[in-house]
C-alpha cells in the first residue's frame, strides 16, 4: 500500500496536469472556431476563453508551489517568487468568481424575453456590457490583490505558532503579529458580493426552465419538452458550473479563515486548500465541453470513424 505522502503528490500531480491540460484543449477549441469556424463562433464563447486562460494561471501558480512543497524541495520560493506566485494564483482566482458571475449573468440577459423593458435595453448593449465587466474585474482584483505584494514575504523561520499567512514556503510580513482582519474582510465582500449574483441569476434560471417544462406539459407536447434548444442547454451547463463552485467555495473560504486566524498552523492544510481553490477551475472545462459544437462533432465523427472501422473488420 501507498504511503499517505506519495498518495498526495499523485493527486497534486494529477489535478494538475488534468486541469491544465482539460483548461488547454478548451482553450484551442475556442481559438479554432475563432479562426476557421466563424458561422459557430458565439459571443459567449469570449467569456468562455477568458474563463480558460484565468482558470490556466489559477491551476499553475497555485499547485506548483504545493507540489514542490509535498517532494520536500528546499527554498523553492524567494522573496519575490513569492509575490509572483501568491499574487497570480489569488487574482486568477478572484478573476474565475467575476467570470463565472458575469457568465450567469449573460446568460439570464439571452434567456430573458425582450418583452421585458430591461432585457430589450440590455440584449443590443450586450456585448459592450460584457468586456466593460471583464476589464472592471481585472482593476479590482489587480487592485485587490497588489496589498499582497508589500505584506507576503519567503519564509524565516519554521515556525508554524503565530497568527498570519503562512505555508511552506511563504509567511506575512510580521508573522504571529499581523491582523489580517481588514484585508481578509474586503475580499469576503468583494467574493460573496460576485457569489450573490452567480446564485440570483441561477435562481432565476431554474424557475424560468421549471416554467419551460411546465409550458411544455400544458401544450402535451413532448417533443417541446425532451428537445432542448442550444440557449438551455447552455442553461444547464452554466447552472452546473455556479452549483459546483458555491460548493467549493464555501470550503476553500472555510479553511482560509481558518488558516489565518488559527495560531497552530497545518503545514498540510495549505496544500489540501491549493487542491480546493483549483478544484472549480480543474472541472470546469468538462462542464463546458458537454455542450460544444466543435467538439461533438469531432467526437461523432470519430464515432462513425469508429464504427465504419468496426464494420470493415467483420466483412473482412
Amino acid at each position: 500500500m501507498l504511503p499517505s505522502d506519495t498518495i498526495f503528490q499523485i493527486f497534486l500531480i494529477f489535478q494538475f496536469c488534468f486541469g491544465v491540460i482539460g483548461n488547454s484543449l478548451l482553450l484551442m477549441v475556442y481559438v479554432y472556431t475563432f479562426f476557421f469556424k466563424a458561422h459557430l463562433k458565439k459571443l459567449i464563447d469570449s467569456v468562455f476563453m477568458h474563463l480558460t486562460i484565468v482558470n490556466i494561471l489559477a491551476i499553475i501558480f497555485t499547485l506548483i508551489k504545493d507540489i514542490m512543497l509535498s517532494f520536500g524541495v528546499p527554498n523553492f520560493l524567494d522573496d519575490v517568487g513569492c509575490k509572483a506566485v501568491l499574487f497570480t494564483s489569488r487574482v486568477g482566482r478572484g478573476l474565475s468568481i467575476c467570470t463565472t458571475s458575469v457568465l450567469s449573468t449573460f446568460q439570464v440577459i439571452t434567456i430573458t424575453s425582450s418583452n421585458s423593458k430591461l432585457a430589450s435595453w440590455l440584449k443590443p448593449r450586450l456585448s459592450t456590457w460584457m468586456f466593460s465587466s471583464l476589464r472592471c474585474s481585472w482593476l479590482i482584483n489587480l487592485l485587490i490583490y497588489g496589498y499582497m505584494i508589500d505584506i507576503v514575504i519567503a519564509k524565516t523561520n519554521n515556525s508554524h505558532i503565530g497568527y498570519g499567512y503562512s505555508d511552506g514556503y511563504c509567511q506575512s510580513k510580521h508573522f504571529g503579529s499581523y491582523n489580517p482582519g481588514p484585508f481578509n474582510s474586503f475580499i469576503i465582500i468583494h467574493d460573496i458580493f460576485y457569489v450573490a449574483v452567480m446564485m440570483w441569476a441561477s435562481l432565476y434560471m431554474v424557475i424560468f426552465l421549471y416554467r419551460h417544462y411546465k409550458k411544455a406539459q400544458h401544450l402535451h407536447c413532448p417533443s417541446l419538452s425532451s428537445q432542448l434548444s442550444p440557449e438551455r442547454k447552455a442553461t444547464h451547463s452554466i447552472l452546473s458550473l455556479v452549483c459546483c463552485f458555491v460548493l467549493i467555495f464555501w470550503l476553500n473560504n472555510s479553511i482560509t479563515l481558518y488558516g489565518f486566524y488559527t495560531k497552530e498552523k497545518v503545514p498540510r492544510m495549505e496544500s489540501i486548500n491549493g487542491i480546493l481553490t483549483t478544484g472549480y477551475p480543474t472541472i470546469c472545462p468538462f462542464f463546458l465541453m458537454k455542450n460544444n459544437k466543435v467538439i461533438l462533432q469531432f467526437t461523432s465523427s470519430f464515432s462513425v470513424l469508429r464504427m465504419t472501422c468496426f464494420q470493415g473488420s467483420l466483412h473482412g
